[in-house]
């Protein structure tokens, strides 16, 4: 990292007189350069390996943690460990002589000479860290001592797998294809914006965030005039086969910018003047996953990263920066202490909803409902591996019915039930079961409006369906668009009444004319949507009594 002279340079002429008297050597009335010159002559000298069988036990500790992290630990985690320096100027320094009553392993190496702190730049910005000389750690081997071995790794498979577990989702294509018609309904009609959840397989609201976060990152849908669109790569990714589909999801969430820490349940991120890279979390946890599809404990895998990395998401290991609070006790969770609380919390996140609804990981749960196990799906391992998914499925064909309504089948291609959803009123779905769809006037409006022809239509279906349409279902289209809507459902309040002179009258009074609508012969009048009670009410004011049966 530095020179034993870069080091030794960032110490004032007190600290390094210091240091000289620990080497036998008298520093004083010389200059600092001068001083430095000397020291660090000296320093280069020292057998470090020697110095090391010598130094306290916990001064070796904490030699050894440098040597494990190539020479240089961020400050916040050193200290951590093996405690800070106490850094004070000269005046407090000749009162309270530190060096000679040290309170941390790292205050007695700091002053033996053996650690320095300075900022350097890394991948995650500017940090700050407890540092060897580039001349001290040379006189290491380049294998690390000896440290204190894990009798067995912390992370072993379980010897019988659970009795029963909750399979990796598979769906989260299904949601997406789903989504993907919606937003290319809502653009051409914008009134069609409720009720969302119930064309979703999985109507959990984190879910469906990052599935959308997750196809604007892919390029499937952009925005247009605050909306979303979908776009010619969402053609192509509803052409894949499933687990091509899923592991390019796979693909984009390990580098998404979406934030699984802020969607943890239980967490709440405060303010805005701290930010956390997600992925620097989610690569930990790929890197820690095992590599075989064998049942694991998952707090097994908590405490595993917990012992070989826990600053995982805080490389600077500073645990008092972030503002989080804990919906339970609503209080701030700070220090290395509420590390379960935080990084705990996130690893179980990550693993029972992105990775298990990505088609990742199967859960099992104890009969507490804590979930208990996990593991890899060969899809997983696959996608960890860098092996290409499988790229054809067998697919079922759309079934047409005579009375309009397209079965699209679960296992159909995600393409085709996209093109159906774009000609067709989506119904509600159910797990398990077919989507099911219905053609209808408004249907085929708003497939006009967007460029598609009525000869297109049936073309489309009777390909994907793989047989020819049923006739009534041909002519309805056909008729329909020859002379467009000739007919219309309605939900409407009408007044009966025995003799024809009681409508003419409320028509020419002014307190009710305003709420009569279409009349429906002689005896019978349609009441304008919304106005039936206020219009019961002018009716009693006119001295007429009206029966109501809605």
């Amino acid at each position: 990292m530095r020179s034993l002279e870069q080091a030794l340079q960032d110490h004032d002429i007190l600290t390094l007189r210091v240091i000289g008297e620990w080497w036998e050597l008298d520093l004083t009335g010389v200059d600092k350069n001068t001083a430095v010159t000397q020291l660090a002559e000296t320093l280069a000298q020292v057998d470090m390996q020697r110095e090391l069988l010598f130094l306290p036990p916990e001064e070796a500790e904490a030699i050894n943690d440098l040597l494990a992290q190539e020479g240089r630990v961020p400050v916040a985690v050193l200290s951590r460990s093996h405690g800070d320096v106490r850094l004070m100027g000269p005046g407090r320094m000749e009162r309270e002589e530190p060096w000679l009553d040290p309170v941390s392993a790292t205050e007695a190496l700091w002053y033996r000479g053996f650690v320095y702190r300075a900022f350097d730049e890394t991948a995650e910005g500017v940090l700050e860290f407890y540092y060897l000389p580039n001349e001290l750690l040379a006189g290491f081997p380049q294998q690390s001592p000896i440290f204190a071995a894990v009798d067995e790794p912390l992370l072993q498979p379980l010897p019988d797998p659970p009795d029963t577990w909750t399979p990796a989702n598979i769906d989260a294509v299904d949601d997406l294809t789903a989504l993907l018609a919606l937003a290319l309904r809502i653009t051409q009609n914008r009134e069609k914006t409720t009720g969302v959840n119930h064309f979703l397989l999985n109507p959990d609201p984190e879910r469906r965030s990052l599935l959308l976060t997750l196809a604007g990152e892919l390029s499937l849908v952009r925005k247009d005039k605050g909306l979303l669109r979908p776009t010619r790569a969402a053609i192509g990714w509803l052409k894949q086969a499933r687990d091509a589909q899923l592991c390019s999801l796979g693909d984009a969430w390990s580098n998404s910018d979406w934030n699984d820490l802020c969607h943890t349940p239980g967490l709440r991120c405060e303010g805005d003047s701290w930010q956390n890279d997600p992925i620097l979390a989610r690569t930990a946890l790929l890197d820690s996953l095992p590599r075989d599809s064998q049942w694991y404990k998952l707090s097994n895998l908590v405490e595993t990263i917990k012992h070989t990395n826990p600053d995982f998401q805080r490389p600077d290991g500073n645990y008092d920066t972030w503002y989080i609070k804990d919906d339970a006790h609503d209080g701030y969770l700070a220090g290395f202490d509420a590390w379960d609380q935080v990084e705990g919390r996130l690893i179980h996140f990550l693993i029972t909803h992105p990775l298990h609804w990505l088609g990742m990981i199967d859960i099992a749960h104890a009969e507490n409902t804590q979930l208990s196990a996990f593991r890899l799906t060969d899809r997983a391992l696959d996608w960890l591996n860098g092996k290409k998914p499988a790229v054809i499925e067998e697919h079922a064909p759309i079934i047409v019915e005579s009375n309009g309504v397209i079965v699209v089948p679960i296992n159909a291609d995600r393409y085709s039930r996209f093109q159906v959803a774009r000609i067709s009123e989506a119904q509600a779905v159910e797990q398990g079961k077919p989507f099911y769809y219905q053609i209808s006037p408004e249907s085929l409006g708003e497939a006009r409006d967007q460029g598609i022809k009525s000869e297109r239509i049936l073309s489309f279906l009777a390909k994907a369906s793989g047989k020819p349409l049923p006739k009534s279902v041909h002519r309805a289209i056909e008729r329909w668009d020859q002379l467009g809507v000739e007919g219309r459902l309605e939900s409407v309040v009408v007044l009966r009444v025995r003799d024809e002179v009681i409508i003419d009258t409320l028509r020419k009074n002014p307190r009710t004319r305003e709420y009569l609508g279409e009349s429906l012969g002689a005896l019978a009048v349609v009441i304008k949507p919304g106005k039936w009670e206020a219009f019961r009410a002018a009716t009693v004011q006119l001295g007429l009594l009206l029966e109501t049966n809605l």
